[in-house]
């Protein structure tokens, strides 16, 4: 995922020529299996998708989607409610997610923001828990961890987990990559054990590590084009499954 201006991960295309393998409990993932026999595909979108074709993307494959609903505390994507409805409508399980800009505003007030433009969820079986993406610094290379101290990410993280449980019942997915959770919260252990990892892995760059903690993936983002709208999404484990995930079991 990105910012919802100039997308920044989307000018490294080459990191889309080769999927890592992504080693999982002694598995690995060479490449995103095509076949609807293999882990449920999904994907992510933003307001860079606008209207979306959703009953195609289900045929298509599509069994899941996070739609971003927000930035900071001060932005809401204006495509969020369409998107995000018309999943639903097309049989997609969906769910929101917030992209975070940790020298903006507290955790606290960017999860508050968040949960209250969409961001919420039930056990309804349709919807995602709430997702964090937490990532290097867009708008400023020089602070690529948005100027706090690794102590201070971990605390920012928490906070926002905090709040989001309170409001919601449910702890955040968070969307990292290896390369930002070891350098920004130098390699926090303190979220694994309930929180959900998104894992975005394009290229062979630390192919078969995963950020420190957590010993598997729940989401596995491995592509940022291909035949689903926006980023290209599995889910680690069967259809079933990913419905109980969504239901909080």
């Amino acid at each position: 995922m990105a910012r919802d201006r100039t997308p920044f991960r989307r000018r490294g295309s080459a990191l889309a020529a080769s999927v890592a393998a992504l080693t999982v409990g002694g598995t690995a993932l060479a490449a995103a299996p095509a076949s609807a026999a293999g882990p449920p595909k999904g994907h992510d979108v933003s307001s860079h998708q606008k209207d979306i074709d959703w009953p195609k993307a289900r045929t298509k494959g599509a069994r899941f989607v996070y739609v971003k609903a927000t930035e900071s505390h001060t932005y809401r994507s204006p495509h969020f409610g369409r998107q995000y409805n018309g999943a639903r409508d097309a049989g997609i399980i969906r769910g929101a997610y917030h992209f975070a800009l940790p020298d903006k505003s507290s955790g606290r007030t960017q999860a508050a923001y968040f949960v209250r433009n969409g961001g919420t969820w039930s056990a309804d079986g349709w919807t995602l828990p709430p997702a964090l993406d937490i990532e290097y610094n867009p708008y400023d290379k020089r602070h690529k961890c948005y100027g706090l101290s690794k102590p201070a990410m971990v605390s920012w993280i928490k906070s926002f987990s905090d709040e989001v449980k309170r409001l919601t019942g449910r702890r955040p997915v968070i969307y990292t990559t290896t390369h930002w959770w070891n350098t920004c919260t130098g390699g926090s252990r303190a979220f694994a054990s309930n929180h959900s990892l998104w894992v975005a892995r394009y290229n062979s760059a630390d192919a078969g590590t995963l950020p420190a903690g957590w010993s598997f993936w729940t989401l596995w983002q491995y592509d940022n084009s291909g035949s689903l709208p926006g980023d290209q999404n599995l889910f680690n484990g069967s259809l079933n499954q990913l419905r109980e995930f969504a239901k909080g079991t």
